[in-house]
């Protein structure tokens, strides 16, 4: 039996001091929160029909860009230095730590204000919005691009990027049906169809919210801590709930399929003999695999879950090589099932099979392995053997798929054999097919930071994820474009938000100086936590 090193049973509620520093804390994030809102209003990615300007006031912020890419600025890096103070208050090792209540209902004020604002750092919604109007449309979404099947002047395809509107749609038919069905409330309105696509978002965010807690108990971890890191992460906050992509949706689904599959099921711990099976066992755990395969029906991703879930339920047999056969028969049956079921019943088939490699086209310059490709492609033109970065790219890429397989494989038998939980492996292998693919996006690092906060106690991963997490939060500017190719401004604006974050901390920093000061290092005390 492995044992966590968060124990959350023996800790202690915050202190007066630490209570009021907490308060500014949220207030600090709230006001960060509501200053990126008001500049998504100009800075965000709005869509060609923009309904603000026709709101007084409030239209104001489409004709001042600087501006509200400076407000916009501001607000990102308050929330993302909310995100770390509340942090302080979460942080395992401590005698007292923030209830799950206390964060939750920090987590509430910071999304709130984002909640009806324009989409931010990507256009990926309104891919979304047109590819669920092809089917609507009764055309294949797997087949045609928004511009050949609803056309150039469509207002579905107005807002899509360049780069995307002659592609098939990569995500599964569920989303798709879902968003076709959406379309029909929405009619033509863009603005809209977005706020319903952030709905789904929002349901998947609430999956997220209402799982990661139960399942962080499991593991030892405090639901306070783990819902710190997984949910009121400014990638998340930003990019799931801001930008409404539907990664929301996908690990919501999956989170929330693992902890129902593991409601029931017994724990053993190794080298004892495995009690009897329960009907209710079995329910729960054919019910898990179910929502876990719905998830895949969202994003292909979250397939790896059920592997893993699938070594859960060997370990708690007896463990053997024909237990682990007899779970993976089982998830594989049940993967089928609800894949010919969503793709009959849909109507879309399983032409979403060979439009997954449509991301790939696209090239991210966050991704190591594009980046080596680049790399590799200018060596050859300096050596004289011309330019196949391409060529180069491809071959990586599938290399990169190999390594991230073999990685999964690993981590599959190694849980198996007890060395790993079965969700620090889930983790580690979303996030190793996330950062091996050549369209990597910070958003994609979601797949792996969510789970792995529910289980990884360390503190060499919390620190690793916190760096990352507010790195990446700050790295996308809130366009979602290069700003109509006037990207001068955003170094104008970053400028500013400097100016004024410096202020706003200074300001905290009066109210609860203990913010700014070095945290201790506290011990605890409590219950051990069993592994599954």
């Amino acid at each position: 039996m492995t044992r966590s090193p968060v124990e959350p049973g023996g800790t202690d509620p915050l202190d007066a001091d630490e209570t009021r520093a907490l308060g500014v804390t949220r207030r600090f994030g709230t006001i960060g929160a509501l200053l990126l809102a008001f500049g998504s209003l100009g800075a965000g990615a709005a869509p060609i029909l923009n309904p603000v300007l026709e709101i007084p006031v409030l239209r104001l912020f489409t004709r001042i860009p600087t501006v509200s890419v400076a407000i916009a600025f501001t607000g990102m890096g308050m929330m993302v230095i909310a995100w770390l103070w509340l942090g302080r208050f979460a942080r395992p090792g401590r005698d007292r730590i923030a209830s799950q209540g206390q964060v939750l209902r920090t987590l509430v004020t910071w999304t709130l204000p984002l909640l009806v604002i324009p989409p931010l750092f990507s256009r990926d919604v309104y891919s979304y919005l047109a590819q669920s109007e092809i089917v609507r449309r009764g055309f294949d979404p797997y087949a045609l691009g928004p511009a050949e099947a609803l056309g150039v002047a469509d207002p579905f395809t107005a807002g899509v990027s360049n780069m995307w509107r002659d592609t098939p749609a990569p995500y599964g038919p569920l989303f798709l049906e879902i968003g076709s069905w959406l379309g029909g409330l929405s009619g033509t309105n863009v603005a809209v169809g977005v706020l319903l696509q952030r709905l789904v978002a929002l349901i998947g965010f609430g999956l997220i919210v209402w799982a990661l807690p139960r399942l962080a108990r499991r593991y030892g971890v405090a639901p306070g801590t783990a819902l710190w890191l997984g949910a009121a992460n400014p990638l998340v906050l930003f990019h799931l709930v801001a930008g409404a992509h539907n990664e929301a949706l996908g690990i919501g689904l999956m989170l929330t399929g693992l902890e129902l599959g593991m409601r029931r099921l017994a724990v053993r711990v190794k080298g004892d003999p495995p009690p009897p099976w329960r009907k209710d066992e079995l329910i729960y755990i054919v019910l898990g695999a179910v929502v876990i395969s719905l998830a895949a029906m969202v994003k292909i991703h979250a397939i790896v879950a059920l592997g893993f879930f699938g070594v859960m339920i060997a370990r708690r047999g007896r463990g053997r090589f024909a237990d682990l056969a007899v779970a993976a028969v089982v998830m594989l049956a049940v993967f089928l099932a609800v894949t010919l079921a969503i793709g009959f019943g849909t109507g879309l088939g399983f032409g979403w099979i060979g439009a997954l490699e449509t991301p790939s086209k696209v090239w991210s310059w966050l991704s190591p392995v594009a980046e080596l490709g680049q790399l590799g492609g200018v060596l050859g033109i300096v050596l004289g053997l011309g330019n196949h970065t391409a060529s180069i790219i491809a071959i990586l890429g599938l290399l990169g798929y190999g390594v991230a397989g073999a990685v999964t494989l690993k981590f599959l038998w190694d849980s198996f054999h007890w060395r790993y939980r079965p969700i620090i492996g889930l983790g580690v292998s979303l996030g190793a097919f996330m950062m091996l693919h050549v369209s990597m996006q910070p958003w994609w690092l979601l797949w792996a930071v969510i789970p792995l906060a529910a289980a990884a106690g360390t503190s060499r991963f919390r620190n690793v994820a916190t760096v990352v997490s507010a790195a990446l939060a700050l790295l996308i500017p809130p366009t979602g474009s290069p700003f109509d190719n006037r990207s001068y401004i955003l170094h104008q604006a970053f400028v500013a938000a400097l100016i004024v974050v410096a202020l706003a901390v200074l300001i905290a920093w009066r109210r609860a100086p203990m913010l700014l000061r070095r945290p201790g290092l506290l011990g605890h005390a409590g219950r051990p936590a069993v592994d599954r």
